[in-house]
């Protein structure tokens, strides 16, 4: 039998249960996965919440109760047809995309091959377990922007939320490009901004970021949605672009209804667009939407065979104190969280 970690109804704290079904069988492309580590994301704490209820309900992604979790790492117990990367008893991981299927915290998931990849020898399943849906989020904002590691050298990049999982694997991916770093961290964590690479971190408060330069080539926001337009001004008039991961879209949607919501995410978006504009006609503006990406894995693979990849893990613990998971990343805590199922 297969157990998985159940939210049963919106509410805050979650109202979790573990409970079994029968096993799954891999179709076509398919790899049936024993999850030795999953991880408890902030949009996970959200979801249970009710939070994304409208839109992610086009994907049958809202119905409760939920099984939550993108993020997989673990052991291949069996493979559907025309799957020909993987074999049992191979240490993968991977991610599930956000739909009907349910999510990853469970003891065992059907992940599409396209999603998976093979896991580095005696790599404890927790580490891996805490960067695909990160990473791949990242990815796409960087994608957003234009910027590549063919690109990437000289440039001069502003990263808000610096400290966070996403700040963090952006600087582990952008100091090694050879741009030069920005981070605003939170407070206490400036540190942490310049042990990664930053050439210049600062702490978050009221003046920081109107103190900051005006010639920035990338803005990445990873941390305030309010503060996304002050950040659009210190773009250079030659800069490639900014993206944001903290946007209101869903919950624009939640608060005010399909035709509303839609009008206040154009008002919003056409907001900073316009600032963005203002300050480099060439410039691209993007609020970065996490789905599944090859190509993001396929960096990720590499970036955690070479250890330059990684994000600390602050808790772990069982599905059946999962609790305990969603109160460290609802509180904030330092570190990631991981389910051990």
């Amino acid at each position: 039998m297969r157990r998985e970690l159940v939210c049963t109804q919106a509410g805050t704290p979650p109202h979790l249960a573990v409970r079994t079904t029968p096993m799954p069988q891999p179709g076509p492309g398919e790899v049936l996965v024993r999850v030795q580590a999953t991880s408890v994301n902030p949009i996970d704490t959200k979801r249970a919440e009710g939070y994304g209820q409208r839109l992610l309900g086009l994907k049958g992604a809202a119905r409760f109760p939920l099984v939550l979790g993108n993020d997989v790492a673990g052991v291949v117990q069996a493979i559907g047809a025309n799957v020909n990367r993987f074999a049992p008893g191979q240490q993968v991981f991977g991610l599930l995309g956000t739909g009907r299927q349910g999510g990853a915290h469970a003891s065992h998931v059907l992940v599409a091959q396209d999603l998976l990849v093979t896991a580095p020898d005696n790599t404890d399943p927790s580490t891996l377990a805490v960067l695909p849906y990160s990473f791949t989020t990242l990815w796409l904002a960087l994608r957003a922007t234009g910027l590549n590691a063919g690109n990437a050298r000289g440039k001069r990049v502003l990263i808000h939320g610096a400290n966070g999982g996403l700040g963090r694997l952006a600087l582990q991916v952008l100091v090694p490009w050879g741009c030069d770093v920005t981070a605003i961290c939170g407070k206490g964590e400036r540190q942490v901004g310049l042990e990664l690479g930053a050439r210049i971190a600062v702490e978050y408060g009221p003046h920081c970021i109107a103190a900051l330069p005006t010639d920035f080539d990338v803005v990445l926001n990873f941390a305030n949605w309010n503060d996304d337009g002050l950040l659009a001004a210190h773009l250079g008039p030659d800069a490639r672009g900014q993206a944001t991961t903290v946007h209101p879209l869903l919950s624009n949607f939640d608060r005010l209804g399909w035709l509303k919501g839609a009008w206040a995410s154009h008002r919003d978006r056409s907001k900073v667009r316009s600032v963005v504009a203002s300050r480099a006609p060439k410039a691209r503006y993007a609020w970065t939407i996490f789905k599944p990406d090859r190509d993001a894995l396929t960096a990720l693979a590499e970036g955690v065979r070479t250890r330059r990849l990684g994000l600390p893990v602050g808790v772990t613990t069982s599905l059946e104190n999962a609790q305990d998971a969603f109160h460290h990343v609802s509180a904030g805590q330092p570190g990631r969280a991981v389910l051990l199922p």
